[in-house]
């Protein structure tokens, strides 16, 4: 692994750079002895570290599989864990490894706040232009919370084939899949078809399907100015109502503080309190009458509305040739990768990496994944606590659950009490 020496552009010196610390280290807890990873542990840092495959992956006739574990033994405020496969280059420096180094895929995850992510990006080269865009899949339809906050290694999956699918897994169970034709954002090909930037609405398009009738008038007998509520008049006064007792009284128990200046603070009032002898009562105060619908409302007189005779539809632009369409069919034959990069920024340190692997074949994956990840989920399964621990922890987190215990284990103590 090759730390970097550079900055990362458009940024603050002060930050910009890649000074995050990294050690090889063991994991804190769940530890399997004699085995260690790779630990980014600095807080609001620049982290770059990377190295060189000991093959050059080409895409032609077999699948990329790529593989790695991820333990956020802090949890994550806001930080990534993905990785980047670095397009092959004659002048790649890995000591130079940076933000805008050429990738061919990015993968992992990722979170900031409550936005749960795993990536999957790869740079489709433009046949046309040459020029690279990212390609973005779909995000996952699977709650993907649990694994950023459980504090275990996770084992995290991307699987490319050569017939242009894609499959994302994380502990071995896919959570997205897709077609690197039709499951990318935005699409791999461009339409075939764009409307015309040239074309223009015609002077006099009338787009309104209604209109107001024209021949309609206003009746005679329509009156605007009739308002909308008006006063009860069958209302009745409540009895009992205090007419002569305000709804808020100075709170006899309130005293002026000790510190109170008048000069500066102006002659001391008690704060208003409801007044109690409105409590028993209908109400207090000057009685008003309640307002309700005006029967001969009728509002601003609008003509109805007709059928337009003049309508010609919602318009939209000709469709002309795209000339920049193109079509690439295999999207899947991407730029050759030779080397494997972490170019992350957190706000949360001890993030561990391990058992990174790039392969073509399932098998091998599996085998490496159970030679790895597949231990520490057996040392981390071995160190769980029993039940009777984990329903006192959840107890302790949550002390109402000491009733539902209780209620739990009195309920068939009871019954067998009532009936026998």
């Amino acid at each position: 692994w090759v730390l970097s020496k550079t900055k990362k552009e458009d940024t603050d010196d002060n930050i910009a750079k890649y000074d995050g610390r990294w050690e090889v280290e063991e994991l804190k807890e769940n530890t399997v002895p004699g085995d260690r990873g790779l630990v980014l542990k600095s807080v609001a840092k620049h982290h770059a570290i990377s190295a060189m495959l000991t093959k050059a992956f080409i895409f032609d006739n077999k699948p990329l599989i790529v593989q790695y574990e991820v333990n956020f033994q802090e949890g994550i405020d806001c930080g990534g864990a993905y990785i980047k496969l670095l397009s092959s280059s004659d002048d790649l420096n890995l000591e130079y490894f940076f933000d805008k180094t050429p990738y061919t895929i990015m993968f992992g995850p990722d979170k900031c706040g409550e936005d749960y992510k795993l990536h999957f990006i790869f740079r489709h080269k433009n046949p046309k232009t040459g020029e690279y865009d990212e390609k973005h899949a779909k995000r996952p339809d699977v709650d993907l919370k649990k694994f950023y906050l459980d504090k275990k290694t996770h084992l995290y999956t991307l699987v490319l084939k050569p017939d242009d699918t894609f499959e994302m897994l994380i502990d071995q169970s896919v959570v997205s899949k897709g077609s690197l034709l039709e499951d990318m954002v935005p699409p791999v090909n461009p339409p075939k078809e764009i409307e015309d930037p040239s074309d223009k609405k015609p002077d006099g398009w009338d787009e309104r399907p209604k209109i107001p009738d024209p021949n309609a008038v206003k009746p005679d007998d329509w009156d605007e100015d009739e308002p909308s509520k008006i006063e009860d008049p069958d209302a009745v006064k409540p009895e009992g109502w205090l007419d002569d007792e305000p709804q808020y009284v100075p709170d006899p128990t309130a005293k002026k503080p000790k510190d109170w200046d008048e000069e500066m603070d102006g002659e001391w009032e008690a704060p208003q309190i409801p007044n109690p002898k409105c409590e028993t009562a209908p109400g207090c105060g000057h009685w008003v009458r309640p307002m309700k619908n005006n029967p001969n409302y009728k509002g601003k007189w609008k003509a109805p509305m007709i059928d337009n005779p003049n309508y010609q539809g919602i318009w939209s632009p000709r469709k002309i040739l795209n000339p920049d369409y193109f079509e690439d069919l295999h999207p899947f034959k991407m730029t050759t990768v030779n080397a494997i990069g972490l170019e992350l920024w957190s706000m949360t340190s001890d993030i561990y990496f391990d058992n990174f692997i790039i392969c073509s074949e399932k098998e091998v994956a599996d085998r490496w994944a159970a030679d790895g990840w597949g231990l520490k989920k057996l040392v981390a399964s071995a160190n769980e606590p029993g039940m009777f621990s984990q329903l006192v922890t959840a107890a302790e987190d949550h002390p109402w659950l000491w009733v539902l215990y209780i209620l739990t284990l009195a309920l068939p103590v009871g019954l067998g009490v009532l009936f026998c």
